[in-house]
């Protein structure tokens, strides 16, 4: 049996008009970079394929939908509280583990009772005390300052010398501390801050925080000199390891770049001291990652939100 799909079995009887389909041709809309699109982005789009809900079953439209009332969302501070220690470490006072010293020894009182046991919590509008004085959390606050010649790190000075925190004093309304020390006569990168965890990491010799130093000394330094304070030697009867030590690119071998981590008091100083050389002017280019650019001498500025994320990473 030969049977085809053209064959249907007998022939048509009389004159049918042929039967003519109008396929319309999709033409998707073409991209216009210059045309600004709609406000809501609702426009729609060019096909759209049959819905295969009936009319009793069709979704709800979204014009439709009752809107949903916001949640209340309390901050955790005013229902659960947060640790006493870190309470005192966001008042800018000490780390979290020094606060657990002192709050075991009796330093902290929350609404005039003693507190010495470790994890209690205190909510906003708790009183704190601490050393008998009241204490407050404070918004964090990170100030880089690019410290000139004859200003000496402290807070005060019973001597009536200048203090750095003459030079940021309208850099914010919170109290802030200078992380770490320079020295009289050391210009360079000085951070302020409140955060009492950071400034602890930042200072703590297992951070290993790296400095870099641009120094001007008396006479050339020699090459054998370098060589040796590059591998490293005694001083105190401790030993001094300097991460990079070079000469000043294009410049005389007066001008030398010291690359260190240790954190002892005037290091830099009693490194080319012990060599025989005095240093003329010390100056610190680079502290943690962070630098001089765009900031002049005596100048201050906050830190940047992506510089804040490096230093938590360190």
């Amino acid at each position: 049996m030969n049977s085809s799909k053209n064959s249907s079995g007998g022939r048509h009887q009389g004159k049918k008009k042929p039967q003519t389909t109008t396929s319309k041709k999709f033409e998707p809309k073409k991209f216009d970079a210059k045309k600004k699109p709609s406000g809501n982005f609702r426009d729609k789009p060019a096909f759209r394929k049959e819905s295969s809900f009936s009319k009793k079953e069709r979704p709800i439209s979204r014009e439709e939908k009752p809107t949903p009332k916001p949640k209340q969302v309390k901050q955790d501070n005013e229902i659960e509280g947060i640790r006493l220690n870190k309470y005192i470490s966001n008042s800018g006072i000490c780390s979290r583990r020094e606060a657990d010293v002192y709050i075991k020894a009796g330093s902290a009182t929350v609404n005039g009772k003693l507190v010495t046991e470790m994890g209690h919590k205190v909510t906003l509008g708790d009183e704190v005390r601490f050393d008998g004085s009241l204490i407050n959390q404070e918004q964090k606050r990170y100030v880089l300052l690019n410290k000139p010649k004859n200003y000496i790190t402290t807070m005060e000075d019973d001597r009536g010398r200048k203090t750095v925190m003459e030079l940021i004093a309208n850099a914010t309304k919170e109290r802030i501390y200078p992380v770490g020390r320079l020295d009289r006569n050391t210009t360079g990168l000085l951070l302020f801050t409140n955060d009492g965890e950071l400034a602890k990491k930042l200072t703590h010799p297992k951070s290993n925080i790296q400095k870099i130093y641009h120094a001007t000394l008396d006479k050339k330094l020699s090459n054998s000199d370098l060589i040796k304070i590059s591998e490293g030697f005694m001083l105190d009867e401790k030993r001094v390891i300097v991460d990079d030590i070079s000469y000043v690119v294009n410049q005389p071998k007066t001008e030398v770049g010291v690359k260190i981590h240790s954190g002892r008091n005037r290091i830099v100083r009693r490194i080319f001291e012990h060599f025989d050389y005095s240093v003329v002017k010390l100056d610190r280019v680079i502290f943690a990652g962070l630098t001089k650019k765009d900031l002049p001498r005596g100048h201050w500025r906050h830190l940047t939100e992506m510089e804040l994320n490096t230093l938590r990473m360190l």
